[in-house]
């Protein structure tokens, strides 16, 4: 049931860009499900490992715990090495969040 909405998520994250973050919400927005920000959750964690799992965030620009990741370190080295700053533990979406999604 969920094989093509995934399969559309990681198409997705294949376009954006090095440096830049977009959130759930957004992703589930753009493939029109306006409420599918959960199901977007679901798929990431099933998320091949060779695409850019680590720019997707929580609305808040914070890390989601994941399976392979639960205290986001592993995500935000990556995120970090692109170049996106953390205040604390949030990024700021204003700067590093990317809309052409």
């Amino acid at each position: 049931m969920h094989d093509a909405f995934f399969r559309e998520v990681y198409r997705t994250l294949d376009r954006i860009p090095h440096g830049r973050v977009v959130t759930y919400g957004q992703i589930a927005l753009a493939l029109g499900r306006p409420r599918g920000a959960r199901t977007v959750g679901w798929a990431m964690a099933h998320c091949p490992a060779q695409l850019p799992w680590h720019r997707v965030v929580n609305a808040k620009g914070k890390i989601s715990p994941r399976d392979h990741d639960p205290e986001g370190l592993r995500q935000r080295a990556r995120l970090e090495e692109e170049g996106v700053a953390f205040c604390g533990d949030t990024i700021d979406l204003a700067v590093y969040g990317w809309d052409g999604i």
